[in-house]
């Protein structure tokens, strides 16, 4: 009885700190964080501080559920889902580091951009302006087969050094960070995409890239943070940002 009674207890002493820890750190800032100057870009309750690209309300296919934002793709319409559409951040940022956390269903596709110009009537698609950090499930998705389309890369510009993406169903730990034009993504805690904006190198990418014929593209330096409706169901949460 005692050995049982000790080792009950010694669960509870090692176990109960990460059940409080994990399970109020989502969608939450620490003390140090918000002395850091985080702000948490969703709340885990509400789409509070998003809208859909070109000023309308978000539509009824992105849902929040379980402390997640998350896109139901039971109605398509087009490529795109009925009521869906690609988000856009309220905000606007030009330095900024972002951190989040995603997951994709088995065959999905979806993706994170930044430096937005929301102009819906000179750039149909945010993604005409954007750059985008890629979301997919590389086991299913064909895009996969391409080199620049790869869950993590740079889309269409440049891929990962290192391949650190989890399975579809499973959460991603992302960081998109943006100083005075030097661009770098963490996957997964694994530094895996670095790069200069805006320069001649960035200018010849593009122009070798499927964005070559959208003059708008990567030319920004400050735009909205903004999740891709590609018709398929994806999640995201622990939104949150601050600026360098």
């Amino acid at each position: 009885m005692k050995k049982l009674l000790f080792v009950l207890a010694w669960a509870f002493f090692f176990c109960w700190p990460c059940a409080t820890i994990f399970g109020q750190s989502q969608n939450s800032l620490s003390s140090q964080e918000r002395a850091e100057g985080w702000k948490l870009l969703f709340d885990g309750s509400t789409t509070t501080g998003w809208h859909k690209y070109g000023g309308a309300p978000i539509g009824s296919a992105w849902k929040v559920q379980e402390g997640a934002l998350w896109l139901d793709p039971s109605q398509k319409e087009g490529w795109q889902i009925k009521g869906g559409g690609d988000i856009v951040t309220d905000d606007v940022f030009s330095d900024f580091h972002l951190k989040l956390e995603w997951k994709i269903a088995q065959n999905g596709n979806s993706g994170i951009m930044f430096y937005i110009h929301e102009d819906s009537t000179r750039y149909q698609w945010p993604w005409m302006t954007a750059p985008e950090m890629q979301v997919l499930d590389n086991q299913g998705h064909p895009d996969a087969k391409i080199p620049t389309h790869r869950a993590g890369d740079l889309y269409d510009l440049l891929s990962c050094k290192q391949e650190t993406v989890k399975p579809f169903g499973e959460w991603n730990q992302v960081e998109i960070i943006c100083v005075k034009g030097k661009l770098d993504f963490w996957l997964n805690q694994v530094h895996v995409v670095s790069v200069q904006l805006w320069g001649e190198e960035w200018k010849k990418m593009i122009a070798a890239s499927k964005f070559s014929k959208m003059p708008g593209f990567g030319t920004f330096q400050e735009g909205r943070i903004g999740l891709q409706d590609h018709g398929d169901k994806v999640w995201y949460r622990n939104i949150k940002i601050k600026r360098p």
